[in-house]
């Protein structure tokens, strides 16, 4: 059988099966595979693939040669040629033998969701620390996988899988990448060390941090640029942005914080992925606050936030401040489902990025978290350092003076009471 080649006019358009494998272990675990496989071809499209059709094989156990059944692979060689397919895109991870065996009887590209991941951040990422993350996880994942890509590598022209570290790179041998593995890491933890200055001198400066975090293509980047002005790339599909992203905002009451917009979350993220976006993930546990943006219109919504929570626990910041926006809530008008949304108050928002006036409520809702609670203090009127640290430590409602003390009424959060305002424990009345 010859070898298929893509054509390297850039314009012709991959065309892909979908794959998916539905053990019994994922059925006890609850695994919504139809989701995840609806997921799965919003990630290809993404990539700039057409679907052509998706394949659900029921299974006991995993076929360690095959992934799928041997007749479930002679099924999708049929529907291959039938259709004109060039890729085979599977939902769960294969090993480099797997690929091999599957490329080698299909005479298709064989790439699996975590491989399809990895290349849309490699086209995503433009700073040089986002580029270094990712050709990071991408090394990662396929070194133990190159005995698996000898086919991928030998196919001309580009599309996905192909993307980030390049064919060179993937040829050399193990020791080659295990030593640029060993680089890019080197890198990464200045950056990390980076980070750590910046974040103590804002923590110094009594600079205020708020994080944006939630499933990938809820608003996030539309609410920072709606929220700040900010020149952000805005786009309906996943993963539009990537690279963190701060701007200042002002709040009602005047006090500015900092806004960051990070990466979108999405059920099996790669843990590749997750390793290498560490140093960027470690913002949200630095954040003062964290809103957690909610797609509403979502059918799979709850899902979702679950997969976000499970996220945000894995990087330790799950018992963070934090208030649950349900972005979109126009699109739920036209379905008929914002009865479903929770009520606005408390620790809850719905609202729609494009409305001025939920803008306004999502800004006072901030500042009241980061306000927190009414505390007074007596300090002696000569201490001019106390007073100075009562107002750096909140907002000061009301102060009364007399000869030899002043009396500061102070709404202040336990963030900043911790960081500034212990101090003046002593002195609270």
């Amino acid at each position: 059988m010859s070898e298929k080649t893509f054509d390297t006019n850039p314009d012709m358009i991959e065309k892909a099966i979908l794959i998916s494998l539905v053990t019994s272990k994922d059925k006890r675990k609850g695994v919504d595979s139809e989701m995840s496989l609806q997921e799965l071809a919003q990630l290809t499209e993404t990539a700039g693939v057409e679907v052509l059709t998706t394949i659900t094989q029921n299974k006991e156990t995993v076929d360690s040669k095959w992934f799928i059944g041997k007749g479930k692979v002679q099924e999708v060689k049929a529907l291959a040629d039938e259709l004109g397919a060039t890729t085979a895109i599977f939902d769960q991870e294969l090993s480099g033998a797997q690929v091999r065996n599957l490329e080698e009887t299909l005479d298709l590209k064989i790439v699996d969701r975590t491989q399809l991941i990895l290349d849309i951040f490699a086209g995503r990422a433009k700073t040089r620390e986002g580029i270094i993350q990712v050709e990071l996880a991408q090394l990662s994942y396929l070194l133990p996988r190159l005995s698996g890509q000898s086919k991928n590598l030998s196919r001309l022209g580009g599309g996905i899988g192909t993307r980030g570290p390049g064919e060179t790179k993937l040829e050399t041998d193990r020791r080659h990448i295990r030593d640029r593995i060993f680089d890019l890491k080197t890198v990464l933890e200045e950056v990390v060390r980076h980070r750590k200055l910046h974040r103590e001198r804002r923590k110094k400066a009594g600079v205020t941090q708020v994080a944006l975090v939630g499933y990938t293509n809820a608003g996030k980047s539309t609410l920072l640029r709606e929220l700040t002005h900010a020149d952000v790339y805005v786009e309906d599909q996943l993963f539009a942005t990537l690279d963190p992203t701060s701007r200042a905002l002002e709040l009602p009451n005047g006090r500015e914080i900092v806004l960051t917009d990070t990466v979108g979350f999405i059920q099996n993220l790669p843990t590749d992925l997750v390793a290498a976006f560490r140093a960027t993930l470690e913002e949200v546990c630095e954040a003062d606050l964290v809103l957690h943006v909610i797609d509403s219109s979502s059918p799979v919504r709850e899902e979702q936030i679950a997969v976000v929570n499970n996220i945000l626990g894995d990087l330790g910041a799950a018992d963070k401040p934090f208030i649950m926006v349900y972005n979109k809530k126009d699109k739920c008008v036209n379905t008929g489902s914002l009865a479903d949304l929770p009520i606005t108050g408390g620790d809850n928002l719905v609202i729609s990025a494009y409305e001025e006036g939920d803008l306004e409520l999502l800004k006072q809702s901030v500042q009241d978290k980061l306000s927190g609670d009414l505390l007074s203090f007596l300090v002696p009127a000569e201490r001019g350092d106390l007073i100075a640290l009562a107002y750096r430590s909140g907002e000061v409602i009301s102060q009364e003076v007399t000869e030899e003390t002043l009396k500061l009424t102070v709404q202040v959060s336990k963030q900043d009471y911790e960081q500034h305002g212990y101090r003046l424990k002593p002195y609270i009345i």
